[in-house]
C-alpha cells in the first residue's frame, strides 16, 4: 500500500475548531502533507499544488462547498473530494456524489473513523489504478462493489 507520506491532502472548513481537529487527526493517521484552509478561494488558488485528497464543508461563504467542488474538478478532475458536513439533507449528500465526491461524511456520526476508513479506500483505489491500468475499471468496481450493468 501506498505510503502515507506520498498523500498530500487538504482540508476546507470555515470553522477553525473543525478544521484544525480535523487536520490533526489526519497527522495522527500518518500523513505529513496535510493543509488546512479556512476559504474557498484559497484553496482554490492552491490546486497548483495538486493534492490528492480534499476533504471539504458545504456550508460556507461566499462559496459553498458544491460550488468549491465543482470548480475543483473542472481544475482537476482527479482529486479525490470528500464533502464532510452536518448537512444531513439526502439531496445534498446525492448532489455531492453526481457532481464527483468520492464520499460523503456527516460530522457528529463516526466522523474520524470515517475520514480513516475513506483515506484508506483512497490509497487502495490509487494502488489499483497504478497496478492494473488497463484492467482498471473492472478491478475498481470489484473493489467498491459496484455491479457491470447487464
Amino acid at each position: 500500500m501506498e505510503n502515507n507520506k506520498s498523500l498530500s491532502i487538504f482540508i476546507l472548513d470555515d470553522d477553525a475548531f473543525c478544521g484544525s481537529l480535523y487536520e490533526q487527526h489526519v497527522r495522527n493517521l500518518g500523513f505529513t502533507n496535510v493543509k488546512f484552509f479556512m476559504d474557498g478561494q484559497e484553496c482554490l488558488n492552491s490546486l497548483t499544488e495538486q493534492p490528492d485528497v480534499i476533504f471539504l464543508d458545504y456550508h460556507m461563504e461566499p462559496l459553498n462547498g458544491l460550488d468549491v467542488l465543482r470548480k475543483i474538478k473542472r481544475f482537476n478532475p482527479n482529486i479525490y473530494l470528500v464533502v464532510v458536513s452536518s448537512q444531513e439533507d439526502v439531496q445534498v449528500a446525492v448532489n455531492s456524489l453526481k457532481y464527483g465526491a468520492f464520499d460523503y461524511i456527516i460530522k457528529g456520526r463516526n466522523e474520524f473513523e470515517r475520514i480513516g476508513s475513506v483515506l484508506r479506500k483512497v490509497q487502495e483505489v490509487i494502488e489499483l489504478l497504478k497496478q492494473h491500468p488497463q484492467g482498471k475499471w473492472k478491478k475498481l468496481r470489484n473493489m467498491l462493489g459496484i455491479e457491470p450493468k447487464q
